[in-house]
Order: C-alpha cells, then sequence, then structure tokens
C-alpha cells in the first residue's frame, strides 16, 4: 500500500431555506464490468494498538492512526453512538478504507490511518478500526457547534522517556490530561507542542505517550519536536491532513530517509493552523530551512487565510523563550528569519515548546517590540497591525523542567538576550515568565473577537511529578496557595481591526416558523452497485435516493418545491449522459402537504433528457399544513452497451424552492 495525504474538503453547510433556493449534493456510483474483488480473510489474527484521533481538514472531519501487527486490508468504521444497539454498530455504519504501510522502526509491523468525513454538529460518534473478525475496541468521540466559540489546550513536551523513569512520565502526562479535560471537558482540540517522546523510535516511549483514552476522545493535532523527528515512527503515528512532505520542508531534504518531517494545515472553525517542522531550520542541513517555512506558510495564508478570523502557527522550537534553549544559535537564527515575515502576514498567536518552561512574549512586531509602554503581565493587550504573542508551554507531563537563565548584554531586539528595561530580571521580549517545576497545560479561549490566553496548573509539586520525586529538580509550589487548575499567567488579546469599523453578526439555526430540509441520516455514496447486461442491448443499475426530509412550520402555508438534476456520469476521461437516469418520485413520510412528483423515464427509453435538466421530486401547494415529509425516490439506470467498462460517478444537485 502506499502512504496517501488528505485534501481540503468543502467545509460543512447548513441546508435550510426561508425563501429562495437552497442546493445540495449527492453523489451517486455505478460499476460497469466486473467490479471490485473482495480480499481473501487474514490467515492470522492482527493485534490493533496504538489508536489515536486526529485532526481533519475541517471540523466536520477526524482523522484516526493505529499500528497493526499484519499487512491486511482494513478499516475504519464510524456510526452515531445513539444507533449501537448492545455495543453492536448498525448495518448501515458508515467504513472508510485505511491505507499505510510497513513500519521503518525497530517495532516491526504496519502503519495505517483513514480520514472519517461527513460529521454532523452536536453528534456522539462510536468507531473502531480492523476489519471484520479482527476489531479494535470501540471508543467514542462527539462533535459540537461548527461555528462560533471554543476552546483549545495546548501541551508542552511529554516527552515521555525524559526523565528516565517511564512510569512516572506516563503518570504525570495521563494526570495533565485528566486534569485539564476533567475542568474543559468541551474543548475541541488537543494542540501539540511537540516532542511526543524522548527517543524517536522507540515504541515503549510512544505506548506510554499513547496510553491515556483522552486521546482517542478528542482530536490531538501533532507537531513534530526535536526528539521526534530522527526516525518514522511520528509520521507512522500521527497522520495529519493537508500535508506537503516536499523536500525542502524535511531537515536533511530527503522525505525518503528515516526521518520525520513536512507540514500541515487546517481549519477548525473561526483559526486557520499552520504547523510546521522546525527542525528544518539552515539550508545547510539538506532541506530548504527557515525561507521555505515562510513560502509555505505565505501560500496557505494567501489561499485560506480569508476563510478564518485567527491564525495560529505552531512549531516545536520556541524563538522567545526564558530558560535553557533561549540562546541557543539555531533558536536566534529563527528570531531573525520569522518575525517580520509572521507580523507582515497578520498571524495573530504562535505557540511553542521545547525550552520547558513558560513565557507570554509581549506583542511583537518585525523582530522588537510593538509598543514599547506595553506593562510586564498586562492582562489585556491590543495588536497594532503587525503584533503577534508567542507562547511557550512548560511541560505538561513533568519528565523534565528547564531553569529560567539570565538576559545578557547582546541587545533588545533581533536575535538579541538583552533585559527588559521595565523588568530586568526578564529577556526583554518576554512580559511574563514562570517555572514552578509543576506541570501545566495552556487553554486558548477563541471567541468572536478575543483570544483568551491562560496557563493553568496540572500539578503540584507532588507525585506524579517525575522530575521532581526522581530529585532532578526542586519544588516550592504551595498547594494551598497554588493549587491543580489554578492560573499562572492570562492575557486577553484584542485585535486590531484598521482604520475602519467591522461590522459582525451571528446568525443562529432556523428559528421555529420556518422551511427547511436536510438529508435524512448519514449522507453517503448512493451506490449503485453493477450494472447488468440486459441481452447486450443497454446495462441497468437501480437503486435509491438518500431520503430528503422536508419541515415546513411557516404560518404563510406557502407552496414549496424540491427538485433535482445530475451531472454526467465520469470515470477519469470515460463519461456518459445523465439523461440516461430516471427515476420514480415517492412519499415515504406523509406532512407538510407533501405531494410526489410524476415519474422520468430514463433517456434511454424515450430519447428524453431523463435527469438530466431539473426534474421535480416533491411539492406543497398553497395553503397546506404544517409539518415534517419525507420524500424519496426509486432510480432507474439504463446504460447505453457502448459504454466502456469502469466505475462512474455522478453528482445529483438538490434544490429548494419555497416563496
Amino acid at each position: 500500500m502506499n502512504s496517501s495525504t488528505t485534501t481540503q474538503a468543502p467545509r460543512p453547510a447548513r441546508r435550510r431555506v426561508a425563501t429562495g433556493a437552497a442546493g445540495a449534493f449527492l453523489g451517486l456510483a455505478v460499476a460497469l464490468g466486473g467490479g471490485l474483488a473482495t480480499p481473501a480473510g487474514a490467515a492470522e489474527s492482527t493485534t490493533l494498538t496504538g489508536v489515536i484521533l486526529g485532526v481533519g481538514a475541517n471540523e466536520s472531519q477526524r482523522t484516526v492512526s493505529w499500528y497493526s501487527s499484519t499487512d491486511t486490508a482494513q478499516q475504519l468504521q464510524v456510526a452515531p453512538t445513539a444507533e449501537l444497539v448492545g455495543g453492536e454498530f448498525p448495518a448501515g455504519a458508515a467504513t472508510f478504507a485505511a491505507t499505510g504501510t510497513a513500519n521503518i522502526a525497530s517495532s516491526g509491523g504496519y502503519n495505517r490511518h483513514a480520514t472519517i468525513t461527513g460529521l454532523k454538529e452536536h453528534t456522539a460518534y462510536s468507531y473502531r478500526v480492523g476489519s471484520a473478525g479482527d476489531w479494535s475496541a470501540t471508543y467514542s468521540f462527539k462533535t459540537q457547534d461548527f461555528e462560533g466559540n471554543y476552546d483549545f489546550l495546548f501541551f508542552g513536551d511529554p516527552q515521555i522517556g525524559s526523565s528516565g523513569n517511564l512510569a512516572k512520565d506516563q503518570a504525570g502526562w495521563q494526570d495533565t490530561l485528566d486534569v485539564a479535560l476533567g475542568a474543559n471537558p468541551d474543548s475541541e482540540l488537543l494542540v501539540s507542542g511537540g516532542d511526543q517522546v524522548e527517543s524517536a523510535n522507540n515504541e515503549s516511549n510512544w505506548n506510554a505517550f499513547l496510553a491515556p483514552d483522552k486521546l482517542r476522545e478528542y482530536p490531538w493535532a501533532a507537531t513534530i519536536g526535536n526528539h521526534d523527528v530522527g526516525g518514522k515512527a511520528y509520521e507512522q503515528h500521527l497522520f495529519t491532513p493537508n500535508t506537503d512532505r516536499s523536500a525542502a520542508l524535511y531537515s536533511n531534504g530527503d522525505p525518503a530517509s528515516n526521518s520525520s518531517g513536512g507540514n500541515y494545515w487546517f481549519i477548525h472553525k473561526d483559526v486557520l493552523f499552520i504547523d510546521i517542522n522546525s527542525n528544518s531550520y539552515a539550508t545547510s542541513q539538506g532541506g530548504g530551512g527557515d525561507a521555505a517555512h515562510i513560502a509555505y506558510i505565505t501560500d496557505v495564508i494567501n489561499k485560506h487565510g480569508s476563510e478564518a478570523k485567527w491564525k495560529v502557527l505552531v512549531f516545536h522550537h520556541a524563538i522567545y523563550s526564558p530558560a535553557s534553549h533561549a540562546k541557543d544559535s539555531d533558536n536566534k537564527t529563527r528570531r531573525v528569519d520569522f518575525p517580520s515575515a509572521l507580523s507582515k502576514l497578520g498571524v495573530d498567536l504562535v505557540l511553542q515548546g521545547h525550552d520547558h518552561s513558560y513565557s507570554r512574549s509581549y506583542l511583537i512586531k518585525n523582530g522588537q517590540k510593538a509598543d514599547a509602554n506595553e506593562q510586564p503581565g498586562a492582562a489585556d493587550v491590543y495588536p497594532g497591525p503587525g503584533g503577534v504573542l508567542y507562547v511557550t508551554a512548560n511541560s505538561a507531563s513533568g519528565s523534565k523542567y528547564y531553569d529560567i537563565t539570565n538576559p545578557d548584554n547582546s541587545g533588545t531586539s533581533g536575535a538579541g538576550n538583552g533585559a527588559d528595561p521595565l523588568n530586568p530580571k526578564n529577556y526583554w521580549y518576554n512580559s511574563v515568565q514562570d517555572q514552578e517545576h509543576v506541570r501545566t497545560y495552556v487553554k486558548v479561549q477563541v471567541r468572536n473577537d478575543k483570544l483568551v490566553v491562560e496557563n493553568l496548573r496540572s500539578g503540584t509539586c507532588a507525585a506524579p511529578n517525575a522530575s521532581v520525586e526522581l530529585g532532578q529538580v526542586s519544588c516550592k509550589n504551595t498547594p494551598a496557595g497554588q493549587p491543580v487548575g489554578s492560573t499562572v499567567d492570562k492575557v486577553t488579546v484584542h485585535p486590531y481591526h484598521g482604520s475602519g469599523q467591522d461590522l459582525q453578526v451571528n446568525v443562529p439555526e432556523a428559528a421555529p416558523g420556518e422551511f427547511g430540509w436536510t438529508i435524512d441520516g448519514y449522507n453517503g455514496l448512493v451506490d449503485l452497485g453493477t450494472a447488468k447486461d440486459h441481452d447486450g442491448e443497454y446495462f441497468e443499475a437501480t437503486g435509491k435516493v438518500n431520503p430528503i426530509v422536508v419541515t415546513d412550520s411557516r404560518r404563510s402555508h406557502a407552496p414549496w418545491s424540491i427538485s433535482a438534476e445530475v451531472s454526467d456520469f465520469k470515470d477519469a476521461d470515460k463519461t456518459f449522459s445523465g439523461a440516461n437516469l430516471g427515476w420514480t418520485p415517492q412519499v415515504l413520510e406523509a406532512g407538510a402537504g407533501a405531494k410526489a412528483s410524476g415519474s422520468v423515464a430514463s433517456g434511454h427509453d424515450d430519447n428524453g433528457k431523463g435527469l438530466s435538466v431539473s426534474r421535480g421530486l416533491g411539492w406543497a401547494d398553497q395553503g397546506h399544513a404544517k409539518g415534517t415529509a419525507k420524500l424519496g425516490a426509486d432510480l432507474d439506470l439504463k446504460i447505453p452497451d457502448s459504454v466502456e467498462k469502469g466505475a462512474y460517478r455522478a453528482t445529483l444537485t438538490i434544490t429548494a424552492l419555497s416563496s
């Protein structure tokens, strides 16, 4: 099997209309000829491990990655949890084919991943991976509103194994996730600061990192750290959407080597996330260095920046951090290369790890403090054009902490590490610096007109806190004054809106008393199967459209209609006319005055246009009763015998009209 990347999916759309028209699409597929062969059953049982839920290209998607002990065809199966009976998946559960390849690691085995698409808002889902007879355990997650406010959590360097005691590192990591999600159960994303593990290809490290079940319930947005990059296990365990694996985005310039790399992006509601491999920073390494990353960020923002209110950049190596890595030459290089470009591109927030300590920068513009008068620890900041906030996360597991280091006389802009004139113990670029030797995480509240960034304690000096337990560092935190869940730092970022006045309005769901329609149940592919030969004259395939639910509670009792038309059927460069498709509409459930429209014959029968032009599915007269109806149609596809063998698809476009 070959590895693959996920391309951007269309943003989810609400299907409702008060007046005028609205359209949606149903995929139709038919196989002509021999069809697809069913793989033979596996000769041995398959062990499935390392299951982790990941982010998709948008809020209606999730990815799932896992390891398999055998090289067998596998899939991901998902259904609304409410449809499971006695823990069993319904016959109509959606399935998504898995792809992957053999592991390039000492652990052996194979990696698999699949992407769930077409998720609905406000729904609990259950999923499992594998194949019939070799399924994994069942896991679950839930979706929330696909528009508006939400929270995500940011975690710095679990780096499982770095204390030297794997069990203690795992316990601290588990506890941070339990604390963070116990306090914030409706958080929608878990964002990584990198360094998931201490040793890139050490599966004991990875097993401990992946042990918490929260990683199968909330999507993990992965980031490559310097401890992850030295092997393929990062890519094998953590599939990401919209991933560019170009040579320039690998530190050694070789995607085929035993190292991980690449950049990716996704949009979740009002935030465009861009995640880059900061291990590649200099062309002397073999890759494209920071210039390649800047070109990538620029391209993504130019193409997709208008699709979101906020732009968040994530990479591992903190360029404005307070501890032992603050003066590293590679971070000084990045501190020169990135800030001006990020200011120009309108990035709002940069999230980083690597330095195992917490810091919140002043607003930085073009490599220097944007406002000389911004005070240390300010609770509210107002970035003018080009102001960017940089946040470094402390250890989320307690496996390793770095102590804060002292400024020098190297300057107060650019690559310098000089002192802050307003707070000389801090570096010039940091509004807040903190190291208590306790586990923390960062909560980011995404709101219509602000970002709220808060660093929260997930532990105290007490166990689990591996680095403290093992005597590697001391700890002064007092549980009475600084308990679990308390705030280390909090800032609200208020965006700049230019010289004019921006106007904003939230459009809610349709209120009672409107006309609306949806595709009933999971909007899957309408598979017409393999067409049957009719005495060498034509091929025929039949099926049913996914039912359409119409709801009308308007006081006006105005008329409505639902119609549809089909595109041509295509398989690569082969095609045949959609006129060959006909249908017989039906009212499956009465209500809302619904009446079925007349049958339309396949154009093969009457030399007509079939459904290649708009045809009625159902309608209601003026004065009809309020209520809900369900419309359906039997499909009849007759294909000329001159059409070549293939697997053809077409799109059925559905339109609703009401006055």
